[in-house]
């Protein structure tokens, strides 16, 4: 028996963990990738049993693999981290407004609130920084990311609570879990450019920033993207490579327990 739930923006991660408390096996799937199965069907009608029916088809025909659900610590470290992301976006939001105000009331309304959301964030911050610092694996696990450089707390944080597969995981695994894997479209003679998508958005974004901050602090890394430019490679492809190096490097990492060494 195995019991699939299509993801719904983190609305069906109660359910996902009361089904697991209870010994179930649970996935969850792409809902991108079971509507694209679902018009491959030929169903184009939408209703909660016929969604039902195709997510079960789906499970069915892809049997992906069941993974272990977070637990709770796991789950309330990704949501404070979810929240910090949310209180990140609203003071850059703000701050674009406040350099369009001409109006000195306005600009006062915009500073009270920019002083709100600083202080909200610092809370945050600290109670992220005390979950993961109090226990014994995460702060081990941390260390061990953050020793590799362009690989900062938030970085690393994100990556413990929303990969927590890391280190069990081969390099294509890991590629897929985060989104980083590259598609390939062909026919015949013809070969389109690959793409990645998928997996987990929030470290795919992650990773992307560790990767433009290695090409500037992360020797090899560095000369990895150098040489990609080099060949050709446009920049941002360059640096999604990097990402998927770094991910490589820091699933290996995990994997045996050593920190990063300079050369």
């Amino acid at each position: 028996m195995l019991v699939a739930l299509e993801a719904t923006g983190g609305f069906e991660s109660v359910v996902a963990a009361s089904l697991g408390t209870a010994g179930l096996p649970v996935i969850i799937v792409n809902p991108v990738q079971v509507r694209a199965f679902a018009q491959a069907l030929g169903k184009r009608a939408k209703t909660d049993r016929i969604d039902a029916a195709v997510i079960a088809h789906f499970a069915e025909a892809t049997n992906p693999a069941v993974r272990a659900l977070p637990d709770d610590a796991t789950r309330l470290l990704g949501e404070l981290l979810a929240r910090r992301r949310q209180i990140v976006q609203m003071i850059v939001a703000e701050r674009q407004r406040l350099r369009a105000m001409t109006a000195p009331r306005l600009k006062q309304s915009v500073a009270r609130l920019l002083k709100a959301l600083q202080k909200e964030l610092g809370a945050l911050d600290k109670e992220i920084d005390d979950s993961v610092r109090k226990s014994p694996v995460w702060r081990e696990k941390e260390d061990l990311l953050k020793s590799v450089p362009g690989v900062g707390p938030t970085i690393a944080r994100t990556l413990l609570a929303e990969l927590p597969e890391l280190g069990t995981l081969d390099r294509r695994e890991a590629a897929s879990l985060a989104g980083l894997a590259p598609f390939t479209r062909q026919s015949g003679r013809w070969r389109g450019k690959s793409f990645i998508g998928g997996g987990r958005s929030n470290v795919r974004a992650m990773l992307y920033m560790g990767a433009m901050s290695a090409v500037r602090f992360n020797p090899p890394l560095r000369l990895f993207y150098q040489r990609l430019l080099a060949a050709g490679k446009p920049k941002n492809l360059a640096l999604i490579a990097v990402a998927r190096k770094l991910l490589t490097i820091l699933n290996a990492i995990v994997r045996e327990q050593k920190p990063w060494l300079t050369s």
